[in-house]
């Protein structure tokens, strides 16, 4: 499975137009590197209990050796898709984005999120540091101490960047969880827990890292609220947790040709579309924003 362009502080790289070359050194080596990470990733809709049982369980190693730069360059352009990751994970997150002219739908300046953590809707403007951060699901302290101490920097890299790992989520939320695992923090959004620890548990599988005794019985009791409860799919993670296909069922190919209008995309559950979505048209995007159908 790879990794989709599309979840440390919150960085203010730029982006690149599309075609530019790699944000750093080493790009085709870090997508190898995050396609070899997740080969051994949990199967979509695959249950998150059944997951959590494979993961080996130790003790925390040590923290010494770590720094954030252990990780690579902050929102690395891993995709090559001329946009820094953090670009990308506000671009997939937020609902009525809007760009910075000439970046090529890249760089976000503003849109609405529905934070997953707090349930809180927040609106963001870029500039303003309080508001939206990217949080790393499995934080990297905790990535580090549970194995990606052993790794090269390409995968730390890899990890570092992975959308999977990746949400965008309320500035003071983020800040309250640190480096915590579901041992120590979990979202105020009850009704979100169940979708956070399902993805902890998919990114650890997918990246060969173990869990804590305490942190196992955590996630164990938040999913024995939601017995069933699917790992999503590196293939297509979305904040709320879904997995793709879902549980119940393969999901429906996409559209190979573009709708013949709003009505119709509206009716196939697409709606809104953004640019590059299986089904887009321009004629549909009226007012040029990148986003049809709204």
């Amino acid at each position: 499975m790879t990794a989709l362009a599309a979840l440390a502080l919150v960085g203010t790289a730029a982006c690149a137009p599309a075609g530019a070359p790699p944000a750093t050194p080493g790009a085709d080596a870090v997508s190898e590197a995050a396609q070899q990470s997740t080969s051994g990733a949990p199967t979509a809709g695959q249950p998150a209990t059944d997951v959590l049982a494979t993961l080996p369980v130790k003790g925390r190693a040590p923290k010494t050796g770590y720094d954030r730069n252990e990780f690579g360059a902050t929102w690395a352009d891993v995709d090559r898709n001329g946009c820094d990751t953090r670009n990308d994970v506000l671009a997939r997150d937020l609902t009525g984005e809007q760009f910075r002219p000439g970046t090529q739908d890249c760089v976000v300046v503003s849109g609405t999120l529905v934070d997953p953590y707090t349930g809180q809707t927040i609106e963001f403007q870029k500039g303003d540091a309080s508001s939206v951060d990217i949080d790393h699901v499995v934080a990297l302290s905790n990535g580090w101490q549970t194995g990606a101490f052993g790794w090269d920097e390409d995968r730390r890299t890899a990890f570092a960047n992975d959308p999977l790992n990746l949400l965008a989520v309320d500035y003071a939320a983020n800040r309250q969880k640190g480096d915590g695992d579901a041992a120590t923090w979990l979202p105020d959004d009850r009704g979100y827990r169940c979708a956070y620890v399902a993805r902890q548990v998919a990114v650890k599988a997918g990246y060969g890292l173990w869990v804590t005794q305490a942190e196992h019985d955590a996630i164990a009791r938040v999913l024995d609220t939601c017995p069933g409860e699917p790992v999503p799919s590196p293939a297509a993670p979305t904040p709320d947790g879904s997995a793709e296909p879902p549980a119940d069922g393969p999901a429906e190919p996409p559209a190979a040709d573009p709708f013949p209008n709003c009505e119709a995309a509206r009716a196939a559950g697409a709606a809104p579309l953004h640019r590059g979505d299986p089904g887009w048209s321009d004629r549909m995007d009226g007012d040029g924003d990148g986003t049809a159908c709204e």
